[in-house]
């Protein structure tokens, strides 16, 4: 009985060992899970420039004054709040150990030109530059390699997802931002006619007639913080449909029946934008959607 026992337990022990081989990525292999520290020495203020190279595109930014600029493969004002994530990524990621040393191994690891390549600069200078490979079996860590070296890094804080966004979403949607409280009237022009809300005596009012103040609300929301889903940056002539008026600036709509979106644009630039039909009705409201409703 002792026997078989032994045999059992050896024969669990043996699959076990090729169940954990097989799962494990080809050409994987462990690594010290004591951390070496940072894959980068990033001073987050003096960063100036950043490069990213991937299989797909190509893209680069740099800091003009406070604010950052996409300034490849088109000239741009930047996402502020994610280029801020990107610096914060690339000064977290830590190295927990080395993999390889064997430059033949970079392609398994996807270390090579099959990867994610990023400069950054401080300064003016070029202070780091490494490229991102594949993510490990755990999925919470990646493979890394700096770029004057051969060894291929564990690294642990690395987002693919990060460093691979496409160049759209790097550009400011931004169409147009300001306090809600600067808006006092909304003037609409539609194709039939002109519409006016305007606030007064502590209320909104289309003419004599009392708005709903939760309508209202809602479109004072979108326009405060009006954002594109995405970007034409052909020259075209679009049919306006509808135009509204806040706040020192005037944003045209138009409505392209095919795709059931629109094309916007707002009088302080020349940039055109696509924003879905829903965030466009969210806007455009005739009187009967916006007065209150008798009774009330």
């Amino acid at each position: 009985m002792k026997k078989n026992t032994y045999i059992l337990i050896g024969l669990f022990l043996v699959l076990l060992a090729g169940a954990l081989l097989v799962l494990q990525k080809p050409g994987e292999q462990s690594a010290s899970s004591a951390k070496a520290g940072s894959l980068t020495e990033t001073d987050s203020v003096s960063v100036d420039k950043i490069e990213i190279n991937t299989p797909n595109f190509s893209l680069a930014m740099e800091k003009r004054g406070t604010e950052w600029f996409l300034i490849q493969p088109i000239n741009y004002r930047a996402n502020q709040i994610f280029v801020g994530q990107l610096i914060h990524q690339i000064k977290s990621i830590q190295v927990k150990g080395t993999i390889s040393s064997k430059p033949e191994k970079h392609n398994v690891f996807q270390v090579d030109q099959s990867g994610t390549e990023v400069k950054v600069f401080e300064n003016g200078a070029e202070k780091s530059s490494f490229v991102l490979g594949k993510t490990a079996s755990s999925y919470i860590e990646s493979y890394a390699r700096k770029s004057n070296s051969e060894d291929v890094l564990l690294v642990e804080g690395a987002s693919s997802y990060m460093f691979n966004r496409p160049v759209k979403d790097w550009r400011d949607r931004s169409i147009y931002s300001t306090p809600k409280e600067s808006i006092k009237q909304i003037r609409y022009q539609f194709g039939d006619g002109e519409l006016s809300v305007i606030f007064k005596d502590s209320a909104w009012y289309v003419g004599n007639n009392k708005a709903q103040q939760s309508v209202v609300n809602a479109i004072l929301a979108s326009l405060s913080n009006l954002q594109a889903d995405d970007f034409i940056d052909s020259t075209i002539a679009p049919k306006i449909t509808a135009a509204v008026t806040y706040a020192d600036v005037q944003v045209r709509f138009s409505l392209d029946k095919n795709t059931n979106k629109y094309s916007v644009q707002a009088s302080n630039s020349s940039q055109w934008f696509v924003i879905d039909r829903g965030k466009a009705d969210q806007i455009l409201k005739k009187k009967n959607e916006i007065v209150e409703l008798a009774g009330k």
